[in-house]
């Protein structure tokens, strides 16, 4: 999971994303370690809405510009096998899993509102980097460097 969530954030580095979305892509399925669900959640018969469980944790102590994209990350991958026909040919066989779990890709009408949410730009970047962030071995760096950006995002009590 932490080698996922680095992976993820390197690729928003490396495509020069404004730090904040450095940080959604960073924290985007911090959900999943909310849940304590066991590492094979993606076998499971039901969807765990790890999208909305991060982003109400993320809202408490982040702005919405890191919440949302994470938030919406999910519907981003419903609306990209809609509208990207390309898009579901290049999912793992566990995207594609979670992805009829999370209700298949978005009928016309949903794309419309989709592409209304104040972040919608942004949360289709940060799926396209989830997706990216799957490689075997990528040297990236560490956890710890991440620390001076939650710092300075944080809203501290």
């Amino acid at each position: 999971m932490t080698e996922h969530a680095l992976q993820t954030a390197h690729f928003a580095r490396e495509a020069g994303a404004p730090e904040a979305l450095v940080l959604a892509a960073l924290l985007h399925d911090i959900g999943h370690l909310l849940e304590r669900l066991p590492a094979d959640i993606a076998d499971w018969t039901a969807d765990a809405h790890h999208e909305t469980l991060g982003a109400r944790w993320l809202a408490e102590r982040f702005a919405l510009e890191i919440s949302e994209p994470v938030r919406l990350h999910v519907a981003a991958k419903r609306y990209l096998c809609a509208t990207d026909p390309n898009y579901l040919a290049k999912l793992s066989p566990a995207s594609v899993h979670t992805l009829k779990l999370q209700g298949g890709p978005m009928a016309a009408a949903t794309v419309a509102r989709f592409e209304r949410e104040r972040y919608f730009s942004e949360a289709v970047q940060v799926r396209r980097w989830d997706d990216e962030g799957k490689v075997a071995d990528l040297r990236t760096a560490p956890l710890e460097s991440y620390a001076g950006l939650i710092t300075r995002f944080a809203r501290l009590a």
